[in-house]
C-alpha cells in the first residue's frame, strides 16, 4: 500500500498571481480578439443588442461593469492590503522603486493626453484613461517570453501594477462619481463601519463579511459612487493573519478569500469584461478617427507616456540612490518592461466607459485608442525583452523580505 501523500501547502500568493494572471492574460487576449471579430461580423447586431438587454433593472453591460467587476476590485483590494502589510510592499525600501515607477507611469500619460486634448474641454474628462496598467495582459506577454525575463522583474511588475491599481481606484472615487445620494452614502458608511468593527472584534468567518459586502455594494451603487469601489472597501476590512514564515497561512481569512476568488477573476470576470467591452465596429471608420483627440491622446498616452514615465522614474530613482534595480535585470529589460506597462486594456477601458458614459462616439474612440496603444506596447515591449541582453548584475536578491516577528491580525 502506498504511503499517504503529505498535505500540500497552499501555493504562495505571489506565485499564484504570477501564474494565474499570466494564464488569465492569455485568455483575456483571446476574449478581446473574439469580441472584435463578432463586432465586425454578421453577428454584430445580436452582440450589441444582448449587451443592451435589461435584466433586474440594469443592462447586461451594467451588470458586467458594475457587478462582476466588483469581484475584480475586491481582489485588487485584497492584493493591495496583503502586499502592504505582509508582502513585497511591507517596508518603505520595498515600496520606493515600484512606487515611483507607478507614479511616473500615471503622470506622464495623463499629461500627454491633456496636451493632445487641451483645446477640447469635452474630451479632457478622459485624462485618466491612459494612466492604468493591465497586469493580466502584461504578465501574459511575460509568460510567453519564459526564462528570458528574470523572476525579479515579474515581481517588480506585480508590485508596480498593484500600486497603479490603487491609484486608479482613488482616481475613480475622486473624479468619476455621479450626483451623490447622501442617504445611500450614509447607509454605506454605516455598513463599512460595521465591517471595520467586525475586523477589530476578531470576527474571522468570511460569511458575515460577504453578506454585508453585498449590502455595501447595493448602497454604493445607489449612492452615485461607482459600485466597484465597494469591492475595495470590503477588502480593506477582511482580516489578514500575519504569521512568521507563513505568508499564506491557511487560517488567514484574507488568504482564503484571495485564493478562492482569484481563479474566478482571472478566468471569468476579466474575460467576460473584455468580451463585453472590447467589441468595437470598424464599419464606417476613417483615417480621421485615428487622429481624433481622444484616440490619439489615449494611444500616445499609453505608448509614449507609459514608457517615459515608468522608465524615467526608475532611472532617476536608481541614479539618485533611492532604490536598486531588480536583481539580474538589465536596463534594456527594464525598458522593455516599461513598454509593457503601456498595456492598459482592462482598467483603461473601464475608466473610459466612466468618462464618456453619455457619448457612444467618444467611447468608440476610447476603445480604438486603447487597442492601438496596448497592441503597440505589447509588440514593442515583447521585442525589446526578447532581444535584450541578460544581466547577472542588479539590485537586491530575489529572496523574500523578512517576515514579521510575531503573529498578528490586521
Amino acid at each position: 500500500m502506498n504511503a499517504p501523500r503529505p498535505l500540500r501547502r497552499p501555493i504562495s500568493a505571489l506565485r499564484d498571481i504570477l501564474h494565474g494572471e499570466a494564464t488569465g492574460g492569455l485568455i483575456l487576449m483571446a476574449s478581446a480578439a473574439l469580441a472584435l471579430a463578432i463586432a465586425n461580423s454578421a453577428g454584430s447586431e445580436a452582440y450589441f443588442a444582448t449587451l443592451k438587454t435589461y435584466v433586474g433593472g440594469l443592462s447586461v453591460l451594467h451588470w458586467i461593469n458594475d457587478g462582476l467587476m466588483a469581484v475584480f476590485f475586491l481582489l485588487v483590494g485584497l492584493e493591495i492590503k496583503r502586499e502592504v502589510l505582509d508582502g513585497r510592499l511591507r517596508t518603505w525600501p520595498d515600496r520606493v522603486l515600484p512606487g515611483v515607477a507607478a507614479l511616473g507611469g500615471m503622470v506622464a500619460p495623463a499629461l500627454i493626453y491633456v496636451a493632445v486634448n487641451r483645446s477640447s474641454p469635452e474630451t479632457l474628462r478622459g485624462w485618466a484613461i491612459p494612466t492604468a496598467t493591465d497586469i493580466a495582459f502584461a504578465l501574459g506577454v511575460l509568460a510567453l517570453l519564459g526564462s528570458r525575463v528574470p523572476v525579479s522583474l515579474k515581481i517588480f511588475l506585480t508590485a508596480l501594477a498593484i500600486i497603479d491599481d490603487l491609484g486608479a481606484v482613488l482616481i475613480i472615487a475622486a473624479f468619476y462619481t455621479a450626483d451623490l445620494s447622501l442617504p445611500m452614502l450614509g447607509g454605506a458608511a454605516v455598513v463599512f463601519a460595521i465591517l471595520f468593527g467586525m475586523n477589530k472584534a476578531g470576527v474571522s468567518r468570511l460569511t458575515p463579511y460577504l453578506v454585508l459586502g453585498a449590502v455595501l455594494w447595493f448602497l454604493v451603487l445607489k449612492s452615485g459612487i461607482h459600485a466597484t469601489i465597494a469591492g475595495v472597501l470590503l477588502a480593506l476590512t477582511i482580516p489578514l493573519r500575519l504569521s512568521v514564515g507563513k505568508p499564506d497561512d491557511p487560517t488567514s481569512p484574507l488568504h482564503i478569500l484571495e485564493h478562492a476568488i482569484h481563479p474566478w477573476s482571472s478566468y471569468l470576470v476579466l474575460p467576460v469584461f473584455g468580451f463585453a467591452n472590447a467589441g468595437v465596429s470598424f464599419a464606417g471608420m476613417t483615417t480621421k478617427m485615428l487622429l481624433d483627440p481622444v484616440t490619439l491622446g489615449v494611444a500616445l498616452g499609453l505608448f509614449v507616456g507609459k514608457q517615459i514615465g515608468v522608465f524615467g522614474a526608475v532611472v532617476t530613482a536608481v541614479r539618485l540612490g533611492l532604490a536598486q534595480r531588480p536583481a539580474h535585470a538589465g536596463w534594456w529589460q527594464l525598458y522593455g518592461l516599461s513598454l509593457l506597462c503601456g498595456v492598459g486594456f482592462t482598467m483603461s477601458l473601464f475608466i473610459g466607459l466612466l468618462a464618456f458614459a453619455d457619448s457612444p462616439e467618444l467611447e468608440a474612440e476610447t476603445k480604438i485608442g486603447v487597442l492601438l496603444g496596448s497592441l503597440s506596447c505589447m509588440a514593442t515591449g515583447a521585442l525589446v525583452l526578447l532581444f535584450a541582453p541578460r544581466s547577472d548584475k542588479g539590485g537586491r536578491s530575489d529572496a523574500p523580505a523578512g517576515r514579521p516577528r510575531a503573529s498578528e491580525a490586521a
